[in-house]
């Protein structure tokens, strides 16, 4: 609660620090200074700053996010509209950087100085230093304008008649098993999760080949090898269990880091979730939407950190009784 209280102070005097306001966005250019300042007043925005945020923090407690500006509804309305499109495609990257980063770090460890070792932390260091929006640009323009093999922008075709449960677009066509709209959405997920994953994947990458490679040196790994312990048995129970916390715990951060960093991936995509409204709100000076889904994108990154502190202990009986 202190972090949270914490983002909201500085999260509403950086927003008042923006150049120009919502008059400039909501008024056409030809507006007189009389009907601008007409309208900061009307918004309460010529008052002291200070009462502004006490005006700002009752309306939280009452769970009253304010109105956005660009669409007139609430919020919250508009934040758990667009949540699930960012949460499919978070899911998407993490997923392919998981599957592919921890047994690419393993093996890159086990062939410590070999050349699949040095190929993954090239790869890795590349993928790091690659804007995602830059990736996400060639990624569409090779694999979805040039050769045609997915789609290149929206999350479900227009042609589609899917049917509606939860907003999660996959999910939903597996519960409904409208098999041809959930592999439609999965179609369209793949590209832009690709791209949002390059930075996760290069990360859990190098997380995994360090953490191995120290667990690997360990006493209790050379006496298991000793004692004539299967590899299989090896490699599960004593390396790669011990080798997971330092993965785990990048793994939670990125996880958060995904949703408030899929603004620039979902505008290249137009895929309609909160990075791309987002990125409108920042146009349109639209306070309340910048106010509250950042807040409540933090409040999900310190869940995320909750439950990766919680997931210790199922990892390693020691913190349990630490």
């Amino acid at each position: 609660m202190p972090t949270l209280f914490g983002l909201s102070v500085l999260l509403f005097f950086w927003v008042r620090l923006l150049p120009g306001g919502p008059e400039y966005a909501l008024l056409p250019e030809d507006a007189s200074a009389e009907q601008r300042a007409a309208l900061r007043r009307a918004m309460g925005l010529d008052d002291p700053i200070l009462v502004q945020y006490g005006r700002f923090a009752l309306q939280l407690l009452q769970g009253d996010m304010g109105t956005s500006l660009q669409t007139g509804r609430p919020v919250l309305t508009e934040f758990w509209m667009k949540f699930p499109a960012t949460v499919e495609l978070a899911a998407m990257a993490m997923l392919i950087a998981v599957a592919v980063g921890i047994p690419l770090g393993y093996l890159a460890a086990r062939r410590r100085g070999g050349a699949l070792d040095a190929l993954a932390v090239g790869g890795s260091l590349l993928g790091i230093c690659t804007p995602v929006f830059f990736l996400a640009f060639v990624l569409k323009l090779v694999f979805a304008e040039q050769l045609g093999l997915f789609p290149s922008a929206f999350r479900q075709s227009p042609g589609i008649d899917a049917t509606r449960i939860t907003g999660f677009f996959v999910v939903d066509g597996i519960a409904t098993r409208e098999w041809d709209a959930a592999d439609d959405a999965l179609m369209h997920l793949f590209l832009p999760g690709l791209a949002l994953s390059s930075i996760p994947l290069a990360v859990i990458v190098r997380m995994t080949r360090a953490s191995v490679i120290e667990v690997l040196g360990e006493d209790y790994v050379r006496t298991a090898e000793a004692k004539g312990l299967r590899r299989g048995t090896i490699r599960t129970r004593h390396v790669l269990r011990n080798a997971m916390l330092p993965v785990v715990t990048a793994i939670g951060l990125l996880s958060g880091s995904l949703l408030a960093g899929a603004v620039l991936t979902e505008s290249v995509f137009a895929f309609g979730g909160i990075g791309e409204f987002i990125y409108a709100a920042t146009q349109t000076r639209d306070y309340p939407v910048l106010l509250g889904f950042i807040l409540i994108i933090a409040t999900v990154y310190v869940l995320i950190n909750l439950l990766v502190d919680i997931s210790y202990s199922l990892l390693d009986p020691r913190v349990r009784v630490s």
